[in-house]
């Protein structure tokens, strides 16, 4: 038996923090970041004789949300108590929803690998409240329990066993967390927590119709993590079958360090939570007209945007494709554009140097410091010339470090661009004679000569000579 005669079965529950201002059951405000237990009242801290009041905004959210991942939105819907106990849940339960939620039977569709669509099956969109945080004192061998995020609402995600690999898995977590960024409902910082998942795993023999034993992987915020978890999970399952044992059942703890998986707890079945509807909150009935005008209030959705910039901008597929898969990334194309007016220059800045940037950061496009103001004057001084490309990509980097003007920037650097043509001159002479063999290559019909001695005349200036004019200065110097 070898590793290809399996089948890799993935099922995803996708938490995401909703951009409500208060909690889902009371008025303590969202923000993220607050000094430990200062967003907490007697309602999220669960005293006794207190009861929650659903926050309407929450209802609206995850309805926008339904629509749009193309979800039937339910007319009469109901919260629910799952009741388990961990020390951050201070009611010993969590209000969600059972049997009623409010979107069900919804798709998100990606590319396969052969670049074809495939619709990744939504089983459901639910509300919930977010539990409590643990912060663990080592030194002092305990925790203390910040209830700051206790009541923080969440829409949970959950997909159909429809995903068949890591690669998979991170164009629909892309995608998902794309739409919800465009329809302004959930910010999706995954360093805060904001956008996480739950992974479910199996395997199965190819050919076989019964579901294999999975397991779950809990609160996963990175993609790096999730795609490294999922191939580790599923060649430890593999091997526990090829050596004939049998996967169990459980929730799991990935470690990015060591790069695996350890056990937790036996992974619950709905049965586990012993589910009841919540007796101090009234059903959830909603109005065709209340529906409708969400749906009329959906903004654009990263498919249409793209499609709009392959027409209006005449991006390439790939461009569009990767500049629209972040609203930010979207908003700041647009943004940028309307300042300098030239889309192929923003684009090009985009697609490079702000996205490798932001890889080797690890930068998640939200965080990008500066604004569109700022990339459109560093445009519009490289069109100009008054620095050139190259000078261009070091105001990038001070704008990642310290966003200003970059106006500021190239006169605090002393990088304006030389452009007097006394002073090139000047500089295409001493490479000339600096260089005699590349003169003699030029003269040869060595055309890439051109390229080594302007090469060396930025060198020289430290990018700063107008590179338009050291062209056609060494062609009238060599042509001679």
């Amino acid at each position: 038996m070898v590793k290809e005669d399996f089948e890799v079965i993935i099922g995803l529950e996708v938490h995401a923090e909703l951009s409500t201002k208060t909690k889902i059951f009371c008025s303590c405000p969202t923000e993220f970041g607050a000094a430990p237990n200062t967003h907490t009242c007697p309602i999220c801290m669960a005293m006794p004789g207190t009861l929650p009041v659903l926050n309407e905004k929450v209802v609206e959210y995850a309805v926008k949300a339904g629509l749009a991942t193309n979800c039937e939105i339910a007319r009469d819907s109901k919260n629910d108590r799952k009741n388990y106990f961990y020390p951050d849940t201070p009611k010993a339960y969590q209000i969600s929803q059972y049997d009623k939620p409010l979107c069900e039977h919804g798709y998100v569709e990606i590319d396969d690998k052969e670049g074809n669509k495939k619709k990744i099956g939504l089983t459901r969109i639910h509300i919930e409240e977010d539990a409590g945080k643990l912060n663990h004192d080592e030194l002092g061998g305990g925790s203390l329990v910040d209830l700051n995020r206790a009541g923080v609402p969440l829409i949970e995600i959950v997909s159909e066993p429809d995903l068949r690999s890591s690669e998979e898995v991170e164009k629909y977590l892309r995608k998902l967390k794309s739409i919800l960024e465009y329809i302004e409902v959930s910010d999706c910082k995954m360093q805060e927590g904001s956008f996480r998942a739950d992974v479910n795993v199996s395997v199965r023999k190819k050919g076989d119709n019964k579901l294999g034993t999975r397991t779950e992987m809990k609160n996963m915020n990175s993609f790096r993590s999730i795609t490294r978890a999922i191939e580790y999970e599923v060649e430890r399952q593999i091997d526990i079958i090829e050596e004939g044992g049998k996967v169990e059942q459980e929730s799991l703890r990935w470690d990015d360090v060591s790069g695996k998986t350890f056990s937790m707890r036996d992974k619950e079945d709905a049965e586990d939570y012993r589910y009841f509807p919540e007796p101090d909150l009234v059903a959830i009935k909603l109005s065709e007209e209340y529906i409708e005008n969400i749906k009329n209030t959906l903004p654009e959705l990263p498919e249409s945007r793209k499609q709009r910039y392959l027409e209006q901008y005449k991006l390439s597929e790939k461009d569009a494709k990767l500049i629209t898969s972040s609203k930010y990334l979207s908003d700041l194309f647009e943004q940028t554009i309307e300042i300098c007016h030239n889309p192929k220059a923003v684009c090009n800045w985009i697609i490079s140097d702000i996205s490798r940037i932001l890889n080797e950061t690890e930068m998640e496009p939200i965080e990008i410091p500066f604004d569109s103001k700022q990339l459109g004057e560093l445009i519009i001084l490289i069109d100009k010339g008054t620095i050139s490309s190259s000078i261009g990509k070091k105001v990038l980097v001070e704008l990642f470090e310290n966003p200003r003007s970059p106006e500021e920037i190239i006169k605090e650097k002393g990088w304006l661009q030389i452009s007097d043509e006394g002073a090139i001159k000047e500089i295409v002479t001493k490479i000339l004679e600096a260089n005699p063999q590349s003169v003699v290559d030029y003269k040869g019909g060595k055309d890439r000569a051109l390229g080594f001695l302007v090469g060396q005349a930025m060198k020289e200036t430290k990018g700063k000579a107008n590179p338009q004019m050291l062209n056609k200065m060494f062609l009238e110097e060599l042509n001679k």
